[in-house]
């Protein structure tokens, strides 16, 4: 299993970016710079956690995603002890999710086609990060029952 502990991804509708191609004289969408760098930072930090080769094997990727924690959390907590997390500035799951999987696919994973399987959870506000767990998966309906059981 491979553990990451990513910057806080951005959204991904910063994530790309529109530009005209004087080639084919077309506006078309490719990567912001913004993106660029969170991809280099990933590719970073999977190189220092021993990632030598992308996996190319199915994969189980689980996430979670930790909001920041706002000045006034206490507060928020005191107000309302139940649910002050739920107003916590945070983006989408599944808005990480893409950037998230466009950030290791090549460095971690050879392909996103070979992600059978992806948990998702939002974490308690804190410091603000993105913590990925990768490993190979083997989906139950590969394994073959015992013959003699």
């Amino acid at each position: 299993m491979i553990q990451l502990v990513l910057p806080y991804p951005i959204s991904a509708n910063r994530y790309w970016k529109s530009f005209y191609n004087p080639r084919t004289k077309h506006i078309q969408m490719g990567p912001s710079h913004e993106a660029t760098q969170y991809k280099q930072s990933v590719a970073w930090i999977a190189k220092a956690a021993g990632v030598r080769e992308p996996y190319l094997c199915r994969i189980e990727v689980r996430y979670t995603l930790f909001p920041h924690c706002p000045e006034d959390a206490a507060k928020r907590a005191t107000a309302a002890p139940d649910t002050w997390d739920l107003g916590v500035r945070c983006i989408d799951l599944d808005n990480a999710q893409k950037v998230l999987m466009d950030s290791l696919k090549g460095v971690v994973f050879k392909d996103d086609s070979l992600v059978h399987s992806i948990i998702a959870k939002r974490g308690p506000p804190g410091k603000p990060r993105l913590v990925v767990d990768i490993e190979p998966y083997r989906p139950d309906w590969l394994v073959q029952p015992a013959l003699f059981a």
